[in-house]
């Protein structure tokens, strides 16, 4: 099975993080969310961290998507936030709790965040929108998985718009493409002619074998 997709996401808020939040297009960064998982559900792992915001975004892609998402997709969510866990929570089957480290916010989310990182290993992270926690994750991230592809979408504002200029040379698309579907199946690599398949088990390792149109069709019916 492919490396896993890294979703770092989050929609600002204008009290806590004006900076943020006076560049970000929410509407985009949700349509970006909802196309990420359109693009990847069923083809790749999704991982997340559990920003409140995003959650219930992405179980509204994927509860219509006809595959086991608890198999596809990972959620790690810190118990320091253990009262503001959104409901969609229960939905996930794979939901990887981590500690309240010392009741401190900024402790907690550094060990949610190398929990995750030390877990899986990541093919492509993909930023949208997000605070100052979405450039703590891409520095994290770029210092413990130095190879992962890194995609962070500037037209959505936000502080994914900051690790394009750490970055330094992002592609033009990423800052000028609304159309996140087909944004995604290019940048993700990942061709629309790939089904979906209910679990990781059940997809090939060979990428032409995930091809519709090289898939044994079903005899057709003679009449006898």
């Amino acid at each position: 099975m492919d490396g896993a997709v890294f979703l770092s996401a989050g929609v600002p808020d204008p009290k806590r993080g004006p900076e943020y939040a006076k560049t970000a297009d929410t509407v985009a960064i949700t349509a970006a969310v909802s196309a990420l998982v359109y693009v990847t559900l069923g083809r790749r792992r999704l991982i997340w961290g559990g920003q409140p915001a995003i959650t219930p975004m992405i179980w509204t892609v994927a509860a219509d998507m006809g595959v086991e998402y608890g198999s596809w997709v990972r959620l790690y969510q810190s118990k320091h936030f253990k009262d503001e866990f959104p409901e969609e929570n229960r939905h996930f089957q794979n939901v990887s709790y981590t500690e309240d480290v010392d009741k401190d916010l900024n402790k907690s989310l550094e060990a949610l965040r190398r929990k995750m990182f030390m877990e899986n290993q990541f093919a492509t992270a993909v930023f949208i929108g997000g605070m100052g926690g979405i450039l703590d994750e891409y520095e994290m991230l770029r210092q413990t998985q130095p190879d992962t592809k890194l995609i962070p979408l500037v037209s959505a504002g936000g502080a994914a718009s900051l690790v394009a200029e750490r970055i330094g040379d992002v592609a033009d698309d990423l800052k000028t493409d609304l159309d996140f579907v087909a944004l995604f199946h290019r940048h993700l690599g990942i061709s629309e002619r790939e089904e979906r398949f209910r679990t990781p088990a059940e997809q090939p390792a060979d990428i032409e074998e995930r091809y519709w149109s090289r898939r044994p069709k079903p005899a057709k019916f003679d009449g006898a």
